[in-house]
């Protein structure tokens, strides 16, 4: 048996929804490729898909081998790209994994540039403020702030510094007035981001040799597990969040947020790192893309200065 041609013909089928279509794009009668395919669920001694006259649908079995295929499939046509037109081909998928906040409001922007250069270069993009698994999820990267410390299968390639700052809308200022030290965030109401291992409401900071810490009260407090609400509450006048200059840069440019407290430096900034498998091969179009973020960071880094009260 053909085992990579039958994997061909079960990823076409999974994609095209149907075994006649994927037979026609392989060049196979509907009964040969029914045949292949029953073959390929005899050596694999489990089922692929359910059948009914109206759909084909994949078990569970048969989308995590679909995902394994891909993989495989991708990896030897990064290889025969490679052959054929030498080591700086870029193209095909790149499956990238961000926070939602990063993702949305500079991330996608850039990509597009991206784009701009290498148009053959298409991208699958997934937004979550929880840590992906690369390997479950088929990731080819992950953008995270901070860097794994125990899971040595991935490797964390340092991108840019992470300043973290206290903002919120000029109304809600306007309406409550300014603190004027970390203890007087008492009087405020807070928004507060919750991720896997609990409520990030334990902020620390520090003033000329001085640190303060303090803890936003949960019972008072906005709280959520997607970091664009909490921008988007903070927007709409609800409290003073801590948010990465990643993520609201363009809001206080525009006059939609604030920094609040300039002079107290966050102390616990997490510098953000790209994610990827330590063992797995990186085509072109992802080693071009960590160098085009490479370049994009440190750019935006240099017009931190000009963003309003975040000169310090």
């Amino acid at each position: 048996m053909d085992r990579l041609g039958d994997i061909r013909l079960f990823v076409a089928a999974a994609r095209l929804g149907g075994i006649s279509a994927a037979g026609r794009k392989l060049g196979l009668t509907p009964a040969a490729a029914s045949a292949r395919l029953a073959k390929l669920e005899a050596a694999l001694s489990t089922r692929l898909f359910e059948r009914t006259t109206r759909r084909l649908r994949l078990t569970d079995e048969g989308r995590l081998y679909l995902r394994h295929c891909m993989r495989a499939l991708q990896a030897l046509d990064d290889a025969d790209a490679e052959l054929q037109a030498g080591s700086t081909v870029v193209r095909g998928k790149i499956r990238i994994s961000t926070t939602s906040d990063f993702g949305r409001n500079l991330l996608m922007a850039w990509l597009d540039e991206f784009n701009a250069r290498y148009p053959d270069v298409t991208f699958a993009l997934t937004l979550a403020d929880s840590v992906s698994n690369l390997l479950q999820d088929d990731i080819d990267l992950a953008i995270r702030f901070g860097s794994p410390r125990e899971d040595t299968s991935l490797i964390a390639r340092p991108l840019a510094t992470n300043r973290r700052v206290l903002v919120a809308s000029p109304g809600y200022l306007e309406r409550h007035g300014e603190p004027v030290s970390p203890a007087d965030l008492a009087r405020f109401q807070c928004i507060v981001l919750t991720i896997a291992s609990g409520p990030l409401n334990e902020w620390r900071f520090v003033r000329d040799g001085v640190t303060e810490d303090y803890i936003a009260p949960l019972e008072t407090s906005r709280e959520t597990n997607d970091g664009a609400v909490t921008r988007i509450w903070a927007v709409d006048g609800y409290g003073i969040v801590l948010k990465s200059l990643w993520d609201i840069g363009a809001d206080l440019r525009a006059g939609r947020l604030r920094i609040v407290l300039p002079e107290w430096r966050y102390a616990w900034d997490t510098p953000l790192h790209a994610l990827f498998h330590r063992n797995r091969y990186r085509p072109p179009r992802v080693r071009a893309l960590l160098d085009f973020l490479v370049e994009r960071f440190a750019q935006a880094e240099r017009d931190w200065s000009q963003l309003p009260g975040a000169e310090r």
